[in-house]
């Protein structure tokens, strides 16, 4: 039996689906191994209707939650669209909306609530606002903060998870503010969700994204994966055009610097664990989010191929570092069969 830590591995399977049905979306996953995703767009019927599954009727709702029955398979969290908004209400470069926060409470955040609740979901992915576009985010942590309790506290109304992933052009764009927001909100239904890719393409080096994962390690829950080759010919402006990104690559090429961040990783792995399990959930998270074939403001594509190409990149890295995981094995398939 290994002495490693170990660790869960989870998809955002709508990056494995050209027309982001369910069926393919299940498929994917099932056929790759993996018993845990986090739905984002999806068709549920098949219809050619692709919706957010924020936006999901009821029945389809149950209808996805028994698709995942058939396949064995669990949701990590709710792939939310939370705080991709505008923090003030001020005109700027940016195509950004603005919503007020108590229409914001009862519109975005409730809606993503009731779909992680009709999913059995533990755990909602958000974010930390837009400041104005240029602008200095250290400026308006406090007033994130305060846009970011209340939805918190609501969440923990219903025993959910907030997660505040790292990205950039908004106020929690690297480990530093991510680790500010967290100590400012002080909330034990808050964590912080890594993501090198996202710093990457900020023109950060290898030992910056380290750096910026030590500063924001003690309040990560899961990881996202995802890696960047950064474009040296580019001129790094503070503002990243999300649309135009196109060196994403699989976690064993890039330059995030996986192996030096999994390497810190699995020394504090199991305390990282025991944290998540007191907040109800399996462990700790890799989630993959890898936008192969392009990704935006609101999601990435990968292709079923590139999906595949991702996760046995990641496992690569896991197996080089000492991070154990596990995929389906026989086992899975004799009990899912009666055996």
């Amino acid at each position: 039996m290994s002495n490693n830590p170990s660790i869960l591995l989870s998809a955002f399977a709508d990056e494995a689906a050209r027309h982001k049905t369910a069926l393919e979306q299940m498929t994917a996953l099932a056929a790759l191994g993996l018993k845990y995703y986090s739905p984002r767009f999806i068709d549920v019927p098949g219809t050619g209707k692709v919706e957010h599954v924020t936006e999901l009727s009821d029945e389809n709702l149950a209808k996805l939650a028994q698709m995942h029955v058939d396949y064995g398979i669990s949701v990590t969290s709710i792939g939310s669209r939370i705080g991709k908004v505008k923090l003030l209400d001020v005109a700027d470069s940016s195509h950004n909306k603005y919503v007020a926060p108590a229409d914001y409470l009862a519109g975005e955040v409730a809606r993503t609530i009731r779909a992680a609740k009709g999913l059995g979901a533990k755990l909602i992915r958000g974010f930390s606002f837009y400041q104005p576009a240029g602008d200095d985010p250290w400026k308006y942590v406090d007033q994130a903060v305060e846009r970011l309790r209340p939805i918190v506290d609501e969440c923990a109304k219903h025993g959910l998870v907030y997660g505040l992933e790292v990205e950039a052009n908004l106020i929690g764009q690297n480990g530093r503010l991510l680790a500010a927001l967290s100590e400012k909100v002080q909330r034990d239904n808050m964590v912080c969700i890594f993501d090198g890719g996202n710093l990457t393409c900020q023109n950060m080096t290898p030992m910056d994204v380290l750096a910026e994962f030590v500063a924001m390690r003690e309040h990560i829950g899961w990881i996202h994966i995802k890696d960047y080759k950064v474009d040296t010919s580019l001129q790094w402006t503070g503002v990243v055009d999300e649309e135009r990104l196109k060196n994403f690559v699989p976690a064993n090429v890039g330059d995030s610097g996986h192996e030096a961040i999994f390497r810190d990783l699995r020394n504090h792995l199991p305390s990282l664990t025991s944290r998540m399990q007191r907040l109800g959930l399996p462990g700790v998270f890799l989630e993959l989010e890898p936008h192969l074939k392009g990704g935006g403001q609101f999601g990435g594509f990968s292709g079923p191929d590139g999906l595949g190409v991702a996760v046995r990149a990641l496992c690569s890295v896991l197996d080089y570092t000492g991070i154990d995981y596990e995929l389906r094995n026989f086992d899975d398939i004799k009990t899912a069969r009666g055996f």
